[in-house]
């Protein structure tokens, strides 16, 4: 991706950040590989980061995420702790040494409700766009936070994030109640890339 200047945002817009392996690296939806991460996520959570990963996702060679930071410069060291982090988990589980991020980051901030939504069907719904994964049942992604997102359409009540999870809670609006004013998520929902968090 080529160093151009960051997408501007302020502290109360969540963002949808994407960060993408160099190839060889094995599948980041190994269970042993999605443990590690959520480990080193349950400790940025604990250090009350300015940067705080509220939604993730592992695909085999890309990571979505959507968080919350107090600014720029929060969010930039916020990535680069995760990063460093998602390598060494890379480098115990699988055995290996070398870089693991190919790119910097790819960053969109999300501005409105609907583009909230977007992200958040997008990001725990993106294991259902690839051909060679199961065909959707309605239950969450194991390699993604669904299991504790809180606004599937039809399903109960699930774990609180924040509380006995590696997720961080929501601290703005759009992130924790205005996205749905345009409903809830139907979990056999299959995104498109028509629906990736851009479209407002």
């Amino acid at each position: 991706m080529p160093h151009r200047a960051r997408e501007p945002f302020a502290g109360r817009f969540p963002c949808h950040v994407t960060l993408k392996v160099r190839r060889g690296v094995p599948s980041l939806r190994s269970g042993k590989l999605v443990r590690e991460f959520e480990r080193s996520l349950t400790s940025l959570r604990q250090q009350r980061s300015e940067c705080r990963v509220v939604h993730y996702s592992l695909q085999k060679d890309h990571l979505h995420l959507i968080v919350e930071a107090s600014d720029r410069e929060a969010l930039g060291r916020g990535m680069k702790t995760l990063g460093t982090r998602l390598a060494r988990a890379v480098h115990r589980v699988f055995g290996r040494s070398g870089g693991v991020l190919s790119d910097r980051y790819h960053l969109h901030v999300l501005r409105t409700p609907r583009e909230v939504r977007n992200a958040l069907r997008y990001v725990l719904l993106n294991a259902h766009k690839h051909p060679r994964r199961p065909s959707p049942d309605g239950r969450p992604d194991p390699a993604s936070s669904g299991r504790w997102f809180e606004g599937w359409r039809g399903r109960g009540r699930v774990p609180e994030a924040g509380l006995d999870t590696p997720m961080a809670v929501a601290r703005s609006w759009l992130l924790r109640s205005g996205w749905r004013r345009h409903g809830l998520i139907d979990p056999s929902d299959v995104p498109s890339d028509g629906s990736r968090s851009n479209q407002a």
